[in-house]
């Protein structure tokens, strides 16, 4: 087992490598501290989720909440300009979080690159740590691959490659 070195926390999952790395102290005090602030409200949430759910296999229709009203009525409100790497949309690639992946993907030409923890990626301990860190090292222009034929990935030497969007 690995040791968090956060009172109340177990890490009981493998952590090998530098998975290590993405778990550190600080880290694992974070996601604490929000669990411990939000778990009430989550599931709250998911509970409410259920209602609707079972209020919907009952006939009741899908409709906007009217606590909400004030957004969809407000003819002044307006979303925030893109930030300047997802301005133009126009060719994204998704896909899953594995090392050999987020390079190609990164290379691949698209302006952008989601990399998705969900759909396309099977959500096991060990995919999910090691995306992990693999966001860590695209974000630091470090992440490499050598597999097992000795074929060697790498981020582009001229530097455009696509904005890195997590999801």
């Amino acid at each position: 087992m690995f040791n968090s070195k956060v009172a109340g926390v177990q890490i009981l999952g493998k952590v090998v490598g530098n998975q290590a790395e993405i778990l550190s102290p600080e880290a694992i005090s974070f996601v604490a501290k929000l669990h411990r602030l939000f778990n009430s409200t989550r599931k709250q949430l998911l509970q409410a989720r259920e209602e609707r759910y079972r209020q919907m296999q009952a006939g009741k229709s899908l409709d906007f909440l009217p606590e909400t009203a004030w957004i969809r009525d407000d003819k002044t409100w307006r979303a925030a300009r893109p930030a300047p790497g997802l301005v133009d949309r126009r060719v994204e690639i998704t896909g899953p979080v594995d090392r050999k992946m987020v390079i190609n993907a990164l290379n691949s030409g698209a302006a952008t690159f989601m990399a998705d923890f969900e759909d396309s990626c099977s959500p096991t301990w060990f995919n999910l740590i090691d995306g992990q860190v693999n966001m860590r090292d695209a974000v630091r222009r470090t992440i490499a691959f050598k597999n097992a034929n000795g074929k060697e990935y790498k981020l582009r030497e001229d530097g455009k490659i696509a904005t890195l969007i997590v999801r």
